[in-house]
């Protein structure tokens, strides 16, 4: 019996979990006002931490019930708890076009980058310690390049961007060498949008034998991914499920893990099952209504696109213009600091990101916009949730350009 319908006989109400296309989709549900907040307040920077979806919800809850017991005992709790995390897997892996036995669960999208990258490398280290990397990737991936670099007396070397953020495919292939054992380039940049040319540069590479990692943290869920890739790893989060990481790994590409040995060999201590199966349902419910959630934020981010440019002075609007995802929108505006902009758009009742990645304690500027040299200061990211209101969306178009003047203002910098 195949793990997912065997799962599926699990429900106590005889309800499917996550491979047969039973469980109800398309339910509605309100990221941008939480039951606990005002009505007037809404979420428009969702990215990596969406809310639950009702369906991933039910599922989690039934989940704790049926799936609490530990997957890898012999008992009859354990082995239906093993079954469900195994349909959990199926379920991701028919998504992504990939076999159920090459899908990894990981407690985060963070550690499912790190091991993606050291596993690899670990297991082709006869070719040598050499990464190639996109100057956008993620923080994660940047490290753990680092870390098997300088573990292996290898280099790393990283591929510029142009202003839109998208680094060219032929220059990544060509940074490749005899000691490159892997090149990473995500399938979108979550901070400005833009898509990445991830076909051309996984041709380019597999005629030089360097398996390609692509980070769809940003992707997965909202837009199709493809099959162009040999490691794939993606954020259950951002999709509308449980803080979880997921990395597939084609059969063929070689790898071998730089950890303590343990009984679950890529993913040490194993996953949550309750976590696993909300996870796959919660994508599911994304694909499902991936094609409507995409006209309703495409044509908002257009919106806001045109809106600013105009309406507020000395303001960048970046990332590609058209090769994007559909929900998220990035602009920097000169002469503001970017936390200073997002605190006071808090109190306007409107939640949003900022590309400037500072803290508190280390005020650094984006990676990501300083690699695509366009505005790094007073920067706003939006990463629209898949039911975000037309009305917030416009909302914020409309306080801005007061926002970003008081701002200014409080600074000094009017007149410039």
């Amino acid at each position: 019996m195949r793990a997912g319908r065997a799962a599926a006989l699990l429900w106590r109400r005889g309800v499917s979990t996550v491979t047969h296309g039973w469980w109800p989709v398309g339910a509605h549900y309100r990221a941008g006002v939480p039951a606990s907040a005002s009505p007037s307040r809404a979420v428009l920077d969702v990215a990596g931490h969406a809310p639950l979806r009702p369906a991933a919800r039910t599922a989690l809850l039934e989940a704790f019930d049926q799936g609490w017991a530990d997957p890898r005992r012999l008992y009859a709790e354990a082995r239906r708890a093993r079954l469900l995390l195994d349909g959990a897997r199926e379920a991701v892996a028919a998504v992504v076009g990939a076999r159920t036995e090459e899908v990894d669960l990981l407690p985060t999208h963070t550690a499912a980058l790190h091991a993606g990258v050291r596993s690899v490398a670990r297991g082709r280290r006869r070719h040598g310690a050499d990464v190639v990397v996109g100057a956008v990737e993620r923080a994660a991936v940047h490290a753990a390049a680092s870390f098997v670099a300088q573990r292996g007396d290898g280099v790393v070397a990283r591929v510029p961007a142009d202003r839109h953020g998208k680094v060219d495919a032929d220059a990544l292939a060509a940074a490749a060498g005899p000691r490159t054992v892997l090149a990473a380039l995500q399938h979108a940049n979550g901070e400005v949008g833009t898509l990445q040319p991830v076909a051309a540069a996984h041709d380019a590479l597999r005629r030089l034998g360097v398996p390609l990692l692509v980070d769809a943290g940003a992707s997965l869920g909202h837009v199709e991914v493809g099959p162009a890739w040999d490691v794939l790893a993606a954020d259950a989060g951002d999709w509308g499920g449980p803080p979880l990481g997921v990395l597939v790994t084609r059969a063929g590409v070689r790898r071998s893990p730089d950890w303590p040995e343990d009984e679950d060999r890529w993913s040490p201590g194993g996953v949550a099952v309750p976590l696993a199966l909300a996870a796959a349902v919660a994508l599911q419910d994304a694909v499902a209504g991936r094609a409507a959630a995409d006209v309703h934020r495409r044509a908002l981010v257009e919106e806001v696109r045109v809106r600013v440019a105009a309406e507020v002075p000395d303001v960048e609007v970046v990332g590609d213009p058209d090769a994007r995802l559909p929900h998220v929108v990035t602009f920097s505006c000169l002469y503001v600091d970017g936390e200073a902009l997002v605190t006071r758009l808090d109190r306007e009742g409107l939640g949003v990101g900022s590309g400037s990645a500072c803290t508190s304690g280390a005020l650094e500027p984006s990676h990501v916009l300083a690699a695509m040299g366009v505005l790094t200061h007073g920067n706003v990211r939006l990463a629209l949730p898949v039911d975000v209101r037309a009305e917030d969306v416009r909302r914020l178009c409309d306080v801005l350009p007061r926002v970003v003047a008081d701002v200014r203002a409080a600074a000094g910098a009017t007149g410039l």
